[in-house]
């Protein structure tokens, strides 16, 4: 996939730790000025009609100089663009404190503040119109970021835009986005965790560099559902985590459904951890590790509803080298979405090529291939062991055109392949009859081991 292709401060003057207190005891808090400096000492007036850009930017200056926070009592304030300064510090009452844009770039804009803290608050974008490579909010060059209990809604652009920040986007609500929830390039240490992602029209979290190098980004326990590839394209769009050249992003424990394209797709991401997350109803490959990537783990995942459940791929690109264990791979489709490459296959349960482990998977229900290892001559050094495999058209199938690699194929109990246990495949296409099957042909490729067919 070529890149055209397819988101604790201190809550009193005492200096306690908003950190240190349970989000019910935020949301409780009886008085907002317990969170800081109360915002209607700079004559800020909730629910005004009035734009308040100039009070709350005097306000947001003024207590970041202090170092304190700026406390929002309930209701709207309707705003233009904010500047964060280094140490701005911003609360609400969640769910009740709420900045509505009137106009400009962002709502909220940090260019090299470091220590910023946005807790509490409702960021509202009110659909209006941002410029192109904006989020409602946008950080850059930021160390200690803390973006913490917000809602976030309705950006026409990003719902957040970092470029080399480091700290957390934690227990947000973001939702309706016209682009992507959170998008991060060249993170310096970042952690996306539990948040609820819904209602984006480009991806949910991408984690992105501009050259192949070191990420290091958790994305973890987050909620995803009903991503859309808005603009179309052939996958570049509709997944919910995108990890693109970012190397060691560790993606675990995330629920995610309804996405046009992929739950997780790692594009050039060495190193990449997609471990332990629940997938249902989404329309290609559900966890994808391709192109110019050296080392996956893909494990103990469920998938219920996709095109192919696992795909390890690109060997001709210099994808290479991974783990496929434990997953639960069930109900294939047997169409990808219109506009993919028209050879790529669907209703497969785990497609790998090179220097590949797959072992202790269970796949059902597979309109086409239970497994399949290597494409033409791209097949290098696969064991596929002690696998489970029912109702598939065929159980395993493995490269033997001419060039291709080894492949073990051992250990595995395949159940219910109308067109075969185990085939030959010259690309998608069977090559061979069932090589279970007593006289069957024999290819030097393949060292085949005992399996268990019914």
């Amino acid at each position: 996939m070529d890149i055209d292709r397819r988101r604790l401060f201190t809550t009193s003057a005492a200096g306690l730790a908003l950190g240190a207190l349970p989000p019910a005891a935020v949301q409780a808090a009886p008085l907002p000025s317990a969170l800081g400096r109360d915002a209607s000492q700079y004559g800020l007036r909730a629910n005004s009609p009035d734009d308040q850009t100039h009070a709350l930017q005097r306000a947001i200056d003024d207590c970041a100089r202090a170092q304190v926070p700026l406390a929002l009592p309930p209701g709207v304030y309707r705003t233009g663009l904010l500047r964060l300064p280094h140490g701005a510090q911003l609360a609400g009452v969640a769910g009740a404190s709420r900045l509505q844009l009137t106009g400009g770039a962002s709502l909220l804009e940090s260019q090299g503040g470091d220590g910023i803290r946005l807790v509490g608050l409702m960021l509202d974008g009110g659909g209006v119109p941002l410029p192109t490579r904006r989020g409602l909010v946008h950080c850059q060059q930021g160390q200690d970021l803390h973006i913490v209990d917000c809602e976030i809604m309705a950006s026409s652009g990003a719902g957040i835009w970092l470029e080399n920040v480091s700290g957390e986007v934690r227990g947000n609500r973001i939702h309706d986005i016209a682009t992507t929830a959170v998008i991060s390039f060249d993170a310096r240490g970042l952690a996306v965790s539990q948040n609820s992602i819904r209602a984006c029209s480009v991806n949910g979290i991408e984690i992105l560099r501009s050259a192949i190098g070191d990420d290091g980004t958790l994305v973890t326990d987050n909620r995803i559902a009903t991503i859309k590839a808005g603009p179309g394209g052939s996958g570049q769009y509709g997944n919910a985590i995108n990890a693109f050249r970012a190397g060691n992003v560790i993606v675990r424990g995330n629920r995610i459904s309804d996405c046009d394209y992929s739950a997780v797709r790692g594009n050039s991401a060495a190193n990449i951890q997609i471990v332990g997350n629940s997938v249902s109803n989404v329309r290609e490959v559900a966890l994808y590790s391709e192109f110019s990537f050296e080392g996956a783990v893909i494990a103990s995942n469920t998938v219920d509803g996709a095109a192919t459940g696992v795909s390890v791929c690109n060997f001709n690109e210099g994808g290479r080298l991974a783990v496929v264990q434990g997953n639960v791979i069930r109900n294939l489709l047997p169409k990808r979405p219109a506009g993919t490459a028209p050879d790529d296959d669907a209703g497969v349960g785990i497609y790998v090529e090179a220097d590949t482990a797959v072992s202790g998977n269970v796949i059902e229900n597979a309109p086409s291939f239970g497994i399949i290892a290597g494409w033409g001559s791209y097949l290098r050094d696969v064991a596929i062991t002690g696998n489970v495999v029912r109702n598939a058209r065929v159980g395993i199938g493995i490269s033997v055109t001419p060039g291709a690699g080894t492949a073990l194929v051992n250990g595995n109990m395949i159940s219910g392949a109308s067109l075969g246990a185990i085939v030959g495949l010259d690309h998608a296409k069977p090559a061979s009859g069932d090589l279970t099957l007593a006289g069957a042909s024999r290819f030097q490729q393949i060292a085949l081991g005992t399996n268990t067919v019914r």
